[in-house]
């Protein structure tokens, strides 16, 4: 029998972290906030080893004849918990996995959903985004969220998106918008026509502070052309799903033009960045939670860019 103990003990193994995986899995929350579009909400918190990076909104949209993902999760880990969610909800196969744009809380769970029949999804300037980053994003996963990546866990669209996508999942219809500059340089947007239920990613942050990673100008005048588009409810990157729309964006819209307004009229009166860190929409701060890791940080990005305006 002596030959067979390693067999044995490999079996084991498998079968623990199968276990592990279940359970992860079984414990992941969702919510049906239409018919048949189901959200897991994040928490309003930094990445970290004890929340693993799991803090944005993601979810699934279920068709007739196959499922789309929408944002893959923050760790490999919810990945499958979201794909083992998606198995108890339903048999209709996944077709599709949407990433709203590259940060880590929203892709690293891509991996997961890999296999025949499925194409990812995202915006043209993604697959360069997830190059450029990857080795920076592997070094912090592995010192500051615990877990190791490969390459492999970055997924690049097979469909990037230029302009539109309508994408059919068998009676209904899911409106893809790749957007100029805003958030990011590669942010997607999702309708759902069937229910009227936009799905923003991190275009729209509600409770978290908004992150400039992108554009201010670009981002400010995205707002502006999203308030046209007609939906019954709306899916925020972080934060609660609201009916409330378009007035969801309002908060976000009054900081960003704030940091704008003053930015500006620093600039003008010839402070300094660092002046302008200390200085500017200080009055906002009850308003966001995580203002302090992130405000500072969004007043460098505008004012680098908007300091360049006139030349």
């Amino acid at each position: 029998m002596k030959p067979n103990q390693p067999r044995l003990r490999l079996t084991a193994s498998a079968l623990l972290l199968c276990l592990a995986i279940a359970s992860h899995a079984e414990t992941i929350s969702i919510q049906e906030v239409a018919p048949g579009v189901y959200v897991h909400q994040g928490v309003h918190q930094l990445p970290d080893e004890h929340n693993r990076g799991e803090i944005a909104n993601i979810g699934f949209i279920v068709g007739e004849r196959c499922v789309a993902v929408i944002d893959s999760g923050g760790s490999p880990e919810q990945g499958l918990a979201l794909k083992h969610q998606i198995g108890a909800v339903t048999h209709t196969p996944i077709c599709y996995v949407i990433n709203t744009h590259v940060h880590p809380d929203h892709i690293y769970g891509n991996l997961a959903f890999k296999a025949a029949g499925v194409s990812f999804i995202g915006h043209h300037k993604l697959g360069q985004a997830m190059a450029l980053r990857a080795p920076f994003y592997r070094e912090k996963a592995r010192s500051e969220l615990g877990f190791t990546l490969s390459a492999e866990h970055f997924v690049p669209p097979d469909q990037p998106v230029k302009d539109t996508l309508d994408l059919d999942l068998g009676g209904r219809t899911l409106r893809l918008t790749a957007h100029p500059t805003a958030h990011t340089d590669n942010d997607l947007s999702i309708l759902d026509t069937q229910t009227g239920t936009l799905w923003l990613g991190d275009l729209l942050f509600m409770g978290h502070i908004p992150v400039v990673d992108g554009s201010l100008n670009g981002w400010l005048q995205e707002i502006g052309k999203l308030r046209s588009v007609q939906a019954d409810r709306v899916i925020p990157g972080h934060g609660p799903v609201v009916a409330a729309w378009p007035l969801a964006l309002t908060g976000e819209e009054n900081y960003l033009k704030q940091l704008q307004t003053e930015i500006r009229s620093a600039i003008q009166s010839g402070k300094t960045i660092e002046q302008a860190m200390e200085e500017i929409g200080q009055s906002t701060r009850p308003d966001w939670r995580l203002f302090d890791d992130f405000h500072k940080r969004n007043i460098a990005t505008a004012f680098a860019e908007l300091e360049w305006e006139d030349d």
